[in-house]
């Protein structure tokens, strides 16, 4: 809570309020905290094979749509096995190959899949250990491996994990692992979020003048993905609480909207530049101390909004409005208020 009122200028908002005033509109702040519970889908599976071209084959049934898994996948990978990100192939989608996914819902992707791609990698660096003794005639307990090289202790003795998937091949097969993993306990991402707004009471019309956030996604894989996560999910919610009004025929149950002219959207010109932080509390209930960061943007956007309209309005004595807080609806609680000038 502190770190979001620092960096959304609390203390400046009666400086900016006088500001809007001298032009006309009504500025208003609305502030709002949440946490989730992230459970998901307890099933996941990966499989990782070193291949003959010199790259890493990551089959895993979690599927994007936009939140980037091909990269932040990846990373694990490679962080873990520590080959270079370039190298790693995430494979999805394709049911002649991928046997087992658990969705992308409930925040649990980079949760599950990081968790269960963590020890197919543990599991890919013991088979490679016992290769690499097989190879250099000594002991399992005398393989290191460092650097995507498995190394004889003490010696100058040393192959990198290429190179061993294809001298094995022949003899132990391909370099290939996989493993499944449920996973029961959840998660609490968290986060607080402010938005400001100005109105104009002459139209009702509500523009977003700032909005600032910060969210606990656990450990944070890939701060660049997590940021276009909560930018999109900010824009979800405040799509929800302004403008995407879904009206349906009484009697007949059937959506009036016919296209994009009939329902609001959010849009890059009605949104403002975000101003978002990424807190990180290591999570103790996985390997990788995740959390989540897909939810974040849009569980405290609807409540932030409308608390920031209702605030700039309140001298209206409106106290309650009904979302999507489109212009009309606005415009209707000023003017039905006993404090509208006549």
């Amino acid at each position: 809570m502190d770190w979001v009122l620092r960096i959304a200028d609390w203390d400046g908002f009666d400086a900016r309020k006088a500001q809007s005033a001298s032009r006309g509109k009504l500025r208003g702040r609305g502030f709002a905290n949440y946490v989730e519970s992230s459970i998901g889908s307890p099933r996941e599976r990966a499989e990782i094979e070193i291949k003959l071209d010199g790259t890493v084959e990551v089959v895993i049934g979690t599927q994007p749509s936009g939140q980037g898994h091909e990269t932040s996948f990846a990373q694990v990978v490679a962080d873990m096995i520590q080959v270079p990100v370039a190298k790693v192939w995430i494979v999805l989608g394709d049911t002649d190959i991928v046997s087992v996914g658990g969705g992308s819902h409930s925040g649990r992707s980079m949760r599950h899949a990081g968790t269960v791609m963590a020890m197919a990698a543990a599991d890919l660096l013991t088979e490679g250990r016992k290769r690499a003794a097989d190879l250099f005639d000594t002991e399992i307990s005398g393989i290191e491996f460092e650097s995507g090289y498995f190394k004889v202790t003490g010696t100058n003795k040393a192959i990198d994990i290429f190179a061993l998937g294809e001298q094995t091949r022949g003899t132990h097969g391909p370099l290939r692992v996989a493993r499944n993993n449920e996973m029961h306990t959840p998660v609490y991402p968290n986060g607080a979020a402010i938005c400001e707004v100005e109105v104009d009471p002459e139209t009702g019309l509500v523009t977003i003048v700032g909005y600032s956030t910060i969210d606990d996604v656990g450990r944070c894989i890939n701060p660049l993905i997590v940021h276009g996560q909560t930018h999109g999910g900010i824009a979800q919610g405040v799509g929800q609480a302004m403008w995407e009004l879904c009206a349906i025929e009484p009697e007949t149950g059937q959506p009036l909207a016919g296209s994009l002219m009939d329902y609001g959207m959010p849009r890059s010109d009605n949104m403002p530049f975000f101003n978002c932080e990424i807190a990180e509390v290591i999570s103790p209930t996985n390997p990788l101390g995740i959390k989540a960061g897909g939810e974040g943007g849009t569980t405290p956007a609807l409540v932030t909004v409308t608390n920031a309209v209702i605030d700039a309005v309140k001298d209206f004595g409106v106290t309650n409005l009904a979302m999507p807080l489109t212009p009309f609806t606005v415009w209707k609680a000023i003017h039905q208020s006993n404090r509208h000038p006549a």
